[in-house]
């Protein structure tokens, strides 16, 4: 079962010929702006990233948390969970040639974005138990007959650590170990039955399985930060 899986998740992990939404990122230009604890979203063309793309309603098929090259050996400043390799660092050559996207968390205290970036350094190495191959063949039908309103449900079927190949679940759970929201479940909370108005909000963490690529960027608490050059003029563009 360990040997299927792991060539069940080699065949899910190869690109395909779809076309990108995304013309490639300037790579000069996210590494000019990006600032540890970034999240970097990623347009994939693997086979899961085609069903990803499908049950998620988006184009951002994959994660990586930045945490900056002072931290990690042989210019890797990003980690990442790959379904093969596991929780992983890799540098930014990794992503040349994909459509890019840089997520900031707005006002992530200096102590807490430490934290975060800690808890990520402390899971590389871990591993996918892919003997648990039902959760890996989900992925075979990248579009499956699935109401929208199911889709990220999904995403976080099985048992194994295999549903964890969503890899912004590693990154959402990071943020939630200081308790930074990336789309909290609010709901408001009535403390005086006989008082309508007395009203108090309650906030929620929603279970980490359940987070996507996409809410970093849909998320109110993080903003989107596009690599202008500061030299830019747009009456000076070349145009025919």
């Amino acid at each position: 079962m360990q040997w299927a899986g792991r060539g069940l998740a080699r065949y899910l992990s190869a690109p395909t010929h779809s076309a990108p939404h995304h013309a490639p990122s300037d790579l000069r230009g996210i590494q000019a702006v990006i600032r540890p604890c970034d999240v970097l979203l990623v347009e994939g063309r693997s086979r899961f990233s085609s069903a990803i793309k499908f049950l998620t309603h988006s184009v951002w098929s994959h994660a990586a948390l930045y945490v900056g090259t002072a931290r990690l050996p042989h210019g890797h400043c990003f980690v990442e969970a790959d379904v093969v390799d596991g929780v992983r660092t890799v540098g930014f050559e990794e992503y040349s040639g994909y459509g890019l996207r840089i997520c900031r968390p707005r006002g992530l205290h200096a102590s807490d974005a430490q934290a975060v970036m800690s808890a990520a350094l402390q899971r590389v190495g871990h591993r996918y138990d892919l003997r648990n191959i039902v959760d890996l063949l989900r992925y075979l039908w990248p579009t499956p007959p699935v109401p929208g309103h199911l889709r990220r449900r999904l995403l976080a079927l099985g048992s194994g650590d295999p549903t964890r190949a969503i890899c912004s679940s590693l990154i959402a759970q990071c943020f939630q170990s200081v308790q930074y929201p990336i789309l909290p479940i609010i709901e408001q909370v009535q403390d005086d039955p006989y008082c309508s108005a007395c009203l108090r909000e309650q906030w929620h963490i929603r279970h980490h399985s359940l987070f996507v690529p996409a809410d970093f960027d849909i998320s109110p608490y993080f903003e989107v930060i596009k690599p202008i050059p500061a030299d830019f003029h747009y009456r000076e563009l070349p145009w025919s």
